[in-house]
């Protein structure tokens, strides 16, 4: 691995790619819709950067988009991901060691400005 990278193993990431769709199709089925209340939002007010993910990754695998874009746009990359890494298949992976910021930071925004706080 080169310095400054993040590498991902692809297996582990088609497990997980996996779990995530199927759970997104089968949770909206299930009584009472379980979910969990973002732990930053419920003891300060201020929204995580993944506050919505779950509404939609759910919103996107039942193909509505216009729920899953007001949710959290991301939760559509994720899902488009997902099935990228399942169709695909690839050997292996490398993500910048900035990728992570640099994904988390406009969610961050979008989220802050979803909750009105920006």
């Amino acid at each position: 691995m080169r310095a400054g990278a993040i590498a991902i193993d692809p297996a582990e990431l088609r497990t997980t790619a996996a779990l995530m769709l199927g759970a997104a199709l089968v949770l909206p089925a299930l009584p009472g819709h379980p979910g969990l209340a973002c732990p930053l939002r419920t003891l300060t007010g201020v929204p995580c950067p993944l506050c919505g993910m779950t509404t939609s990754v759910e919103a996107t695998a039942h193909l509505d988009l216009r729920a899953a874009l007001g949710a959290n746009p991301a939760g559509v990359l994720a899902v488009v991901a997902a099935l990228a890494v399942l169709v695909v298949r690839p050997a292996r992976l490398r993500l910048p060691a900035f990728a992570p910021y640099a994904l988390l930071a406009p969610m961050w925004l979008f989220e802050l400005h979803r909750f009105g706080l920006v």
